[in-house]
């Protein structure tokens, strides 16, 4: 199973956007696919018509003797499972912090549904936290999503810098570029700025968009109501560049996903 953190430091950046669409299109493709809702505010839980509950809250799902298969629920699209949110999560923090080997809990409670799934995609919370770093280990690829803005480099810099602590093996890093208005002059310089300077930016880029903000409305990946659209095809560009990764021999997974 490849385990995928999509994560910033900085809210608004088209995170969750992200993180449902790459799950609604692995789904499609058939992969067996959960999304694992981290971020209290519940953002992926909406989207995807969940209630954003979980039985005993953060303690009962990470806790000492927590497990996650008697908390996944179903979606309304084939191959997609959720892992909800919970208001809970936002003690999440003190639950690792008294939890042995806190940083590697996440990653060892996905462990057991490895037979289960292809593809778990994790919906991060935006800060600097104890479950942003569990989640960032956890991982093998971390997407993060980056708005052509001046402060733009600052934020992916501390997000390299996070990366950089974890012990080895450390997860591969694909920024790419989010809510892109080629309208304005600054977006574009940044743009080409960031593209220039960072060779491990994905070639996808994804524009500012209506149908992106009618996911919220609709509480729906936009592919199941606006699939035409350029920013539906901008994320299967990122998706396949996912897929790219996940190809046997890259270093970014622990295994293939089928067909990759």
């Amino acid at each position: 199973m490849l385990t995928v953190a999509v994560y910033n430091l900085k809210g608004g950046v088209g995170k969750t956007s992200a993180a449902v669409n790459l799950a609604f299109l692995a789904a499609r493709d058939g992969y067996r696919t959960i999304l694992w809702d981290l971020d209290p505010q519940g953002g992926a839980t909406y989207l995807l018509r969940g209630r954003p509950k979980v039985k005993g809250g953060a303690r009962a799902l990470i806790g000492k003797a927590g497990r996650l298969e008697q908390r996944i629920r179903g979606t309304e699209f084939d191959n997609l499972d959720l892992l909800p949110a919970d208001r809970s999560y936002r003690a999440m923090d003190l639950v690792l912090d008294r939890t042995p080997h806190s940083t590697r809990r996440l990653g060892d409670q996905l462990r057991p549904l490895a037979g289960r799934y292809d593809l778990a995609l994790l919906d991060c919370p935006p800060s600097a936290s104890l479950v942003s770093q569990a989640a960032l280990r956890a991982a093998r690829l971390v997407l993060v999503p980056v708005i052509p803005a001046t402060l733009s480099w600052r934020t992916l810099e501390q997000v390299m810098g996070l990366v950089r602590e974890l012990k080895a093996p450390r997860p591969a890093l694909l920024p790419f570029l989010s809510l892109v208005d080629r309208r304005r002059r600054l977006h574009r310089e940044v743009a080409e700025e960031l593209r220039a300077g960072l060779p491990s930016l994905a070639r996808a880029a994804i524009p500012i968009s209506s149908a992106v903000e009618q996911m919220g409305p609709r509480r729906s990946p936009m592919h199941a109501f606006a699939a035409s659209t350029p920013a539906a095809h901008a994320y299967q560009d990122l998706w396949a560049e996912v897929r790219e990764l996940s190809a046997p021999g890259h270093g970014a997974t622990a295994a293939s996903l089928p067909g990759g």
